[in-house]
Protein backbone atom coordinates (compact mmCIF):
# COMPACT_ATOMS: atom_id res chain seq x y z
CA UNK A 1 0.00 0.00 0.00
CA UNK A 2 2.92 2.35 0.76
CA UNK A 3 4.76 1.87 -2.60
CA UNK A 4 1.16 2.40 -4.20
CA UNK A 5 0.40 5.59 -2.43
CA UNK A 6 3.78 6.77 -3.45
CA UNK A 7 3.36 6.15 -6.76
CA UNK A 8 -0.02 8.30 -7.06
CA UNK A 9 1.54 10.86 -5.64
CA UNK A 10 4.29 11.11 -7.62
CA UNK A 11 1.85 10.92 -10.95
CA UNK A 12 0.19 13.69 -9.12
CA UNK A 13 3.09 15.81 -8.47
CA UNK A 14 4.15 15.63 -12.15
CA UNK A 15 0.51 15.96 -13.51
CA UNK A 16 0.93 19.56 -11.48
CA UNK A 17 4.41 20.47 -12.44
CA UNK A 18 5.80 19.70 -9.38
CA UNK A 19 8.95 18.35 -10.62
CA UNK A 20 11.55 20.91 -9.99
CA UNK A 21 12.93 18.90 -6.95
CA UNK A 22 13.58 15.11 -7.71
CA UNK A 23 11.84 12.57 -5.15
CA UNK A 24 13.88 10.70 -2.63
CA UNK A 25 13.51 8.15 0.41
CA UNK A 26 14.24 10.95 2.88
CA UNK A 27 11.06 12.48 1.98
CA UNK A 28 9.19 9.66 2.56
CA UNK A 29 10.81 7.86 5.58
CA UNK A 30 8.16 5.04 5.94
CA UNK A 31 8.28 3.82 2.51
CA UNK A 32 9.95 0.79 1.33
CA UNK A 33 13.42 2.49 -0.34
CA UNK A 34 13.48 -0.41 -3.09
CA UNK A 35 9.87 0.84 -4.34
CA UNK A 36 11.17 4.63 -4.46
CA UNK A 37 12.02 5.82 -8.37
CA UNK A 38 12.87 9.62 -8.30
CA UNK A 39 11.27 11.53 -11.13
CA UNK A 40 13.79 13.62 -12.82
CA UNK A 41 13.31 16.93 -15.01
CA UNK A 42 13.08 15.99 -18.52
CA UNK A 43 14.00 18.83 -20.62
CA UNK A 44 14.48 19.72 -24.51
CA UNK A 45 18.70 19.53 -23.93
CA UNK A 46 18.17 16.48 -22.23
CA UNK A 47 16.25 14.65 -24.63
CA UNK A 48 18.40 15.84 -27.71
CA UNK A 49 21.52 14.34 -25.45
CA UNK A 50 19.42 11.04 -25.21
CA UNK A 51 18.76 10.94 -28.81
CA UNK A 52 20.87 11.18 -32.23
CA UNK A 53 22.70 14.32 -32.61
CA UNK A 54 21.27 16.45 -35.31
CA UNK A 55 23.18 16.23 -38.65
CA UNK A 56 25.86 18.72 -39.33
CA UNK A 57 25.63 21.38 -42.18
CA UNK A 58 28.36 21.40 -44.71
CA UNK A 59 29.51 23.01 -48.25
CA UNK A 60 27.08 22.61 -50.85
CA UNK A 61 23.63 21.56 -48.74
CA UNK A 62 20.50 23.31 -49.34
CA UNK A 63 19.16 24.87 -46.74
CA UNK A 64 15.21 25.98 -46.49
CA UNK A 65 14.57 29.55 -44.57
CA UNK A 66 11.26 30.50 -43.26
CA UNK A 67 11.49 34.30 -41.83
CA UNK A 68 8.52 35.59 -40.16
CA UNK A 69 7.61 39.11 -41.85
CA UNK A 70 10.54 38.66 -44.26
CA UNK A 71 9.42 37.38 -48.09
CA UNK A 72 12.75 37.42 -49.37
CA UNK A 73 14.55 35.53 -46.92
CA UNK A 74 12.08 32.77 -47.32
CA UNK A 75 13.33 30.50 -49.41
CA UNK A 76 16.41 28.48 -49.89
CA UNK A 77 19.66 29.24 -49.95
CA UNK A 78 23.22 26.90 -50.94
CA UNK A 79 26.06 26.78 -48.36
CA UNK A 80 29.14 28.05 -50.40
CA UNK A 81 32.21 25.21 -51.20
CA UNK A 82 33.39 27.71 -48.18
CA UNK A 83 31.12 26.74 -45.88
CA UNK A 84 29.34 29.91 -45.94
CA UNK A 85 25.76 31.25 -45.90
CA UNK A 86 25.17 34.37 -47.88
CA UNK A 87 21.57 36.20 -46.67
CA UNK A 88 20.07 39.38 -47.78
CA UNK A 89 19.75 42.39 -45.04
CA UNK A 90 22.36 40.42 -43.05
CA UNK A 91 25.56 42.25 -44.09
CA UNK A 92 28.62 39.66 -43.19
CA UNK A 93 27.95 35.84 -44.44
CA UNK A 94 27.22 33.16 -41.89
CA UNK A 95 29.20 30.01 -41.39
CA UNK A 96 27.44 27.31 -41.66
CA UNK A 97 29.75 24.13 -41.94
CA UNK A 98 29.80 22.29 -39.18
CA UNK A 99 26.72 23.45 -37.76
CA UNK A 100 23.21 22.55 -36.81
CA UNK A 101 20.04 23.87 -38.08
CA UNK A 102 19.29 25.50 -34.73
CA UNK A 103 22.23 27.53 -34.64
CA UNK A 104 21.64 29.15 -38.18
CA UNK A 105 18.70 30.11 -36.68
CA UNK A 106 19.86 31.82 -33.33
CA UNK A 107 22.68 33.34 -35.79
CA UNK A 108 19.68 35.03 -38.39
CA UNK A 109 18.07 35.86 -35.50
CA UNK A 110 20.43 38.02 -33.62
CA UNK A 111 21.50 39.03 -36.90
CA UNK A 112 18.52 40.93 -38.22
CA UNK A 113 17.95 42.40 -34.54
CA UNK A 114 21.42 43.84 -34.69
CA UNK A 115 20.67 44.89 -38.40
CA UNK A 116 17.24 46.67 -37.43
CA UNK A 117 15.46 44.50 -39.93
CA UNK A 118 13.06 43.12 -38.20
CA UNK A 119 12.43 43.53 -33.87
CA UNK A 120 11.37 40.11 -33.13
CA UNK A 121 11.74 37.68 -35.63
CA UNK A 122 10.86 33.64 -36.05
CA UNK A 123 13.25 32.14 -37.68
CA UNK A 124 13.18 28.20 -38.75
CA UNK A 125 16.02 26.78 -40.72
CA UNK A 126 16.14 22.97 -42.11
CA UNK A 127 18.27 21.05 -44.57
CA UNK A 128 16.21 19.65 -47.52
CA UNK A 129 19.45 18.55 -49.90
CA UNK A 130 22.53 17.56 -48.60
CA UNK A 131 25.82 17.57 -50.80
CA UNK A 132 28.27 17.07 -48.00
CA UNK A 133 28.08 13.88 -46.97
CA UNK A 134 28.50 11.28 -49.50
CA UNK A 135 29.83 7.90 -48.93
CA UNK A 136 31.22 6.12 -51.99
CA UNK A 137 30.71 2.46 -52.44
CA UNK A 138 32.44 0.16 -55.19
CA UNK A 139 34.53 -2.65 -56.14
CA UNK A 140 32.86 -5.84 -56.27
CA UNK A 141 28.90 -4.45 -55.21
CA UNK A 142 25.94 -5.59 -57.19
CA UNK A 143 25.76 -1.83 -58.17
CA UNK A 144 28.20 0.66 -57.34
CA UNK A 145 26.21 3.80 -55.56
CA UNK A 146 27.40 7.29 -53.92
CA UNK A 147 24.61 8.56 -51.46
CA UNK A 148 24.47 11.28 -48.90
CA UNK A 149 24.75 9.71 -45.37
CA UNK A 150 22.02 11.39 -43.43
CA UNK A 151 21.13 9.92 -40.43
CA UNK A 152 22.24 6.83 -38.81
CA UNK A 153 24.37 4.95 -41.99
CA UNK A 154 26.61 2.44 -40.94
CA UNK A 155 28.62 -0.30 -43.07
CA UNK A 156 25.96 -2.66 -43.96
CA UNK A 157 23.48 0.10 -45.04
CA UNK A 158 26.14 0.95 -47.27
CA UNK A 159 26.59 -2.51 -48.83
CA UNK A 160 22.76 -3.11 -48.98
CA UNK A 161 22.66 0.51 -50.55
CA UNK A 162 24.90 -1.15 -53.50
CA UNK A 163 22.56 -4.41 -53.46
CA UNK A 164 25.27 -6.46 -51.48
CA UNK A 165 27.94 -8.00 -52.75
CA UNK A 166 29.07 -9.50 -55.94
CA UNK A 167 30.05 -13.22 -56.24
CA UNK A 168 33.46 -12.87 -56.88
CA UNK A 169 33.62 -10.86 -54.17
CA UNK A 170 36.68 -10.79 -51.56
CA UNK A 171 37.17 -11.76 -47.86
CA UNK A 172 37.56 -8.24 -46.75
CA UNK A 173 35.88 -4.62 -47.20
CA UNK A 174 37.91 -1.65 -47.17
CA UNK A 175 37.17 1.73 -45.07
CA UNK A 176 38.68 4.50 -46.28
CA UNK A 177 38.09 7.99 -44.19
CA UNK A 178 38.75 11.73 -44.98
CA UNK A 179 41.96 13.23 -43.51
CA UNK A 180 41.52 15.05 -39.97
CA UNK A 181 42.17 18.32 -40.36
CA UNK A 182 45.51 19.24 -38.73
CA UNK A 183 46.30 15.18 -38.53
CA UNK A 184 49.84 14.37 -39.12
CA UNK A 185 49.10 11.60 -41.41
CA UNK A 186 46.44 10.56 -43.33
CA UNK A 187 44.05 7.51 -41.64
CA UNK A 188 44.82 3.78 -42.35
CA UNK A 189 42.28 2.04 -44.17
CA UNK A 190 39.86 -0.20 -42.03
CA UNK A 191 39.75 -3.56 -42.98
CA UNK A 192 36.29 -5.57 -42.11
CA UNK A 193 36.00 -9.18 -42.55
CA UNK A 194 33.15 -10.05 -45.00
CA UNK A 195 32.73 -13.78 -42.76
CA UNK A 196 32.70 -11.91 -39.38
CA UNK A 197 30.26 -8.92 -41.02
CA UNK A 198 27.77 -10.91 -42.83
CA UNK A 199 28.06 -14.36 -41.33
CA UNK A 200 28.87 -13.94 -37.55
CA UNK A 201 27.17 -10.44 -37.42
CA UNK A 202 30.42 -8.98 -34.93
CA UNK A 203 28.84 -5.36 -34.48
CA UNK A 204 31.84 -4.14 -34.00
CA UNK A 205 32.52 -4.75 -37.91
CA UNK A 206 29.46 -2.88 -38.73
CA UNK A 207 31.42 0.55 -38.01
CA UNK A 208 29.26 3.77 -38.72
CA UNK A 209 29.64 6.04 -41.46
CA UNK A 210 29.79 9.75 -40.89
CA UNK A 211 30.18 11.16 -44.82
CA UNK A 212 33.36 11.42 -46.78
CA UNK A 213 34.24 7.95 -46.62
CA UNK A 214 35.12 5.30 -49.44
CA UNK A 215 34.20 1.86 -49.14
CA UNK A 216 36.13 -0.48 -51.59
CA UNK A 217 35.18 -4.31 -51.88
CA UNK A 218 38.11 -5.89 -53.86
CA UNK A 219 37.31 -8.96 -56.00
CA UNK A 220 38.52 -11.80 -54.52
CA UNK A 221 41.81 -13.39 -55.97
CA UNK A 222 42.15 -16.11 -58.70
CA UNK A 223 43.91 -19.33 -59.43
CA UNK A 224 43.91 -20.44 -62.77
CA UNK A 225 44.14 -24.80 -62.87
CA UNK A 226 44.76 -26.50 -66.22
CA UNK A 227 45.65 -30.25 -67.10
CA UNK A 228 44.52 -33.16 -65.85
CA UNK A 229 40.95 -32.22 -64.18
CA UNK A 230 37.98 -32.85 -64.84
CA UNK A 231 37.05 -28.91 -64.98
CA UNK A 232 39.70 -26.88 -65.96
CA UNK A 233 39.24 -23.01 -65.30
CA UNK A 234 39.77 -20.24 -63.05
CA UNK A 235 38.30 -20.47 -59.99
CA UNK A 236 38.27 -17.76 -56.71
CA UNK A 237 39.86 -17.47 -53.50
CA UNK A 238 36.78 -17.12 -51.02
CA UNK A 239 38.48 -17.08 -47.80
CA UNK A 240 41.38 -14.83 -47.21
CA UNK A 241 44.30 -14.64 -49.97
CA UNK A 242 44.99 -18.00 -50.02
CA UNK A 243 43.83 -21.66 -50.59
CA UNK A 244 45.12 -25.15 -51.47
CA UNK A 245 45.47 -27.56 -53.98
CA UNK A 246 42.85 -29.97 -51.86
CA UNK A 247 40.74 -26.82 -52.67
CA UNK A 248 41.26 -26.13 -56.02
CA UNK A 249 40.73 -29.82 -56.96
CA UNK A 250 37.57 -30.46 -55.80
CA UNK A 251 36.24 -27.23 -57.40
CA UNK A 252 37.62 -28.46 -60.45
CA UNK A 253 35.68 -31.46 -59.88
CA UNK A 254 38.04 -34.11 -59.35
CA UNK A 255 41.28 -35.34 -60.86
CA UNK A 256 41.34 -37.05 -64.41
CA UNK A 257 42.71 -40.64 -63.89
CA UNK A 258 46.07 -40.37 -65.37
CA UNK A 259 47.40 -37.32 -64.09
CA UNK A 260 51.19 -37.12 -63.31
CA UNK A 261 52.63 -37.57 -60.09
CA UNK A 262 54.37 -34.61 -60.06
CA UNK A 263 52.26 -31.31 -60.32
CA UNK A 264 53.28 -27.52 -61.18
CA UNK A 265 52.73 -24.10 -59.71
CA UNK A 266 53.44 -21.54 -61.53
CA UNK A 267 53.92 -17.85 -59.44
CA UNK A 268 55.60 -14.92 -60.20
CA UNK A 269 56.89 -12.68 -57.59
CA UNK A 270 58.87 -9.29 -56.28
CA UNK A 271 57.94 -8.08 -59.75
CA UNK A 272 60.21 -10.62 -61.28
CA UNK A 273 59.23 -10.58 -65.72
CA UNK A 274 59.29 -14.46 -65.40
CA UNK A 275 57.13 -17.25 -63.35
CA UNK A 276 58.63 -19.29 -61.17
CA UNK A 277 58.57 -22.99 -61.86
CA UNK A 278 57.24 -24.74 -58.36
CA UNK A 279 57.22 -28.99 -58.04
CA UNK A 280 55.05 -30.28 -56.29
CA UNK A 281 54.12 -33.97 -55.13
CA UNK A 282 50.76 -34.48 -56.33
CA UNK A 283 50.59 -37.99 -55.61
CA UNK A 284 51.64 -37.26 -51.87
CA UNK A 285 49.50 -35.08 -50.77
CA UNK A 286 46.33 -37.38 -52.83
CA UNK A 287 47.39 -40.02 -51.05
CA UNK A 288 47.41 -38.13 -47.71
CA UNK A 289 51.19 -38.68 -47.61
CA UNK A 290 52.29 -34.87 -47.56
CA UNK A 291 50.71 -32.10 -46.22
CA UNK A 292 48.57 -29.87 -48.67
CA UNK A 293 50.50 -27.08 -50.55
CA UNK A 294 48.89 -23.69 -50.13
CA UNK A 295 47.85 -21.56 -53.45
CA UNK A 296 48.15 -17.85 -53.71
CA UNK A 297 46.04 -15.30 -55.71
CA UNK A 298 47.12 -15.37 -59.41
CA UNK A 299 48.77 -19.19 -59.14
CA UNK A 300 48.35 -21.23 -62.13
CA UNK A 301 48.01 -25.13 -61.01
CA UNK A 302 49.20 -26.99 -63.87
CA UNK A 303 49.07 -30.73 -63.32
CA UNK A 304 50.21 -32.70 -66.29
CA UNK A 305 49.48 -36.09 -68.24
CA UNK A 306 51.05 -39.30 -67.30
CA UNK A 307 52.05 -40.56 -70.89
CA UNK A 308 53.63 -43.35 -69.42
CA UNK A 309 50.53 -44.28 -67.54
CA UNK A 310 48.43 -43.54 -70.09
CA UNK A 311 49.91 -46.24 -72.57
CA UNK A 312 50.25 -49.01 -69.89
CA UNK A 313 46.53 -48.40 -69.46
CA UNK A 314 45.64 -48.28 -73.80
CA UNK A 315 48.50 -51.23 -74.19
CA UNK A 316 46.62 -53.50 -71.22
CA UNK A 317 42.88 -52.55 -72.88
CA UNK A 318 44.15 -53.69 -76.41
CA UNK A 319 45.28 -57.20 -74.80
CA UNK A 320 42.15 -57.54 -73.09
CA UNK A 321 39.54 -56.45 -76.00
CA UNK A 322 41.58 -58.42 -78.76
CA UNK A 323 41.53 -61.71 -76.36
CA UNK A 324 37.61 -60.94 -76.10
CA UNK A 325 37.32 -60.77 -79.38
CA UNK A 326 39.17 -63.94 -80.44
CA UNK A 327 37.24 -66.10 -77.86
CA UNK A 328 34.17 -64.80 -78.88
CA UNK A 329 35.28 -65.55 -82.37
CA UNK A 330 36.28 -69.31 -81.92
CA UNK A 331 32.93 -69.40 -79.60
CA UNK A 332 31.41 -69.00 -83.38
CA UNK A 333 33.29 -71.17 -85.16
CA UNK A 334 32.68 -73.95 -83.06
Amino acid sequence: MKTLALLLLSFAMLAAGQTSQPLSVEQFPNADPSAVSPLINVTPQAQVADGLPAQKIGPGDLISLMVSDCPEMSRTFRVSSAGLLTLPHLKEPIVAAGKEPTDIEAEITEGLIKGEVLVNPTVTASVVEYRSVPVSVMGAVKHPITFQAVGVVTLVDALARAEGLSTDAGAEVIVSRPQTPGAAGPPLPQRVSVYGLMVEADPSLNVRLYGGEVVRVPAAGKVYVNGMVKKPGVYPIQEGNYTSIMKIISMSEGLQPYYAKIAFIYRREGGKNQQDEIPVELAKIMDRKSPDVPLQANDILYIPDNKGRRLTAQTIDRIIGFGTATGTGLLVWH
